[in-house]
């Protein structure tokens, strides 16, 4: 085996750009509202504005931020209202897919998700808050995918974006993005009956939602970059 193989590949510019603004977004060094210029940020990553174009694309087909016509790209803002609406919808997903998962998950997937919670907690414990609600919604979309419905998963997609989102504007500073000995208790419930898998899911979630209950104080304004 060369060297070579044992390296990881080197990002693409579009890669390096998506995943800079994704994690100023998700640990709000851009609030809520700011403008993303692309001449601005082709300076700032040293890289065209074509890249910069193709990394805003990119982030947002991913509902990461929004796209308008004539004011260019901008950080969402999103409200108490989409938060309610948000895990409603969650809340009829995901307890269907933990109702449907109960009892049926291969020893193989429970150590997959086994090693993202254990990732989440390291995440959190190192002060790594992007990295932490990231692996956060991954836990949540591999279970879905483990359920083999994908229309679930593309309605959970858009879900666990908004969440993220309303996770890094809401959510009071220090509290876990999604609390990783919950996950434990989750994974835990899925040995067991639909119905008990399914109660469990629905408590996760509520405890997320109701974590967002108090808004972050913030002196940041909204800014253009």
């Amino acid at each position: 085996m060369n060297a070579d193989d044992t390296t990881m590949p080197t990002p693409t510019a579009t890669e390096r750009v998506y995943e800079g603004l994704y994690t100023d977004i998700l640990e709000r060094r851009l609030a809520p509202g700011t403008r993303l210029r692309e001449e601005e940020l082709a300076t700032r990553f040293e890289v065209s504005r074509t890249v910069v174009r193709q990394a805003l694309q990119r982030l947002a087909q991913e509902q990461v931020i929004e796209l308008h016509h004539n004011r260019g790209a901008q950080v969402p803002a999103p409200t108490r209202d989409d938060a309610r609406h948000v895990f409603d919808a969650r809340r009829v997903v995901e307890c269907e897919v933990a109702r449907r998962l109960a009892g049926r998950l291969q020893a193989d997937q429970v150590a997959e998700l086994e090693t993202l919670v254990e990732a989440e907690a390291r995440a959190q414990a190192q002060g790594d808050r992007a990295a932490a609600i990231r692996l956060s919604g991954e836990f949540h979309r591999r279970l879905a995918l483990m359920g083999g419905n994908p229309v679930f998963v593309r309605m959970l997609d858009g879900l666990l974006t908004t969440t993220s989102l309303l996770t890094a504007l809401y959510q009071p500073a220090g509290t876990p993005a999604c609390v990783a000995h919950r996950h434990v208790e989750l994974l835990a419930s899925l040995s067991g009956t639909g119905a008990s898998a399914a109660t469990e899911m629905r408590r996760h979630l509520q405890e997320i939602e109701r974590s967002l209950e108090e808004p972050r104080r913030s002196e940041e304004h909204t800014s253009e970059l």
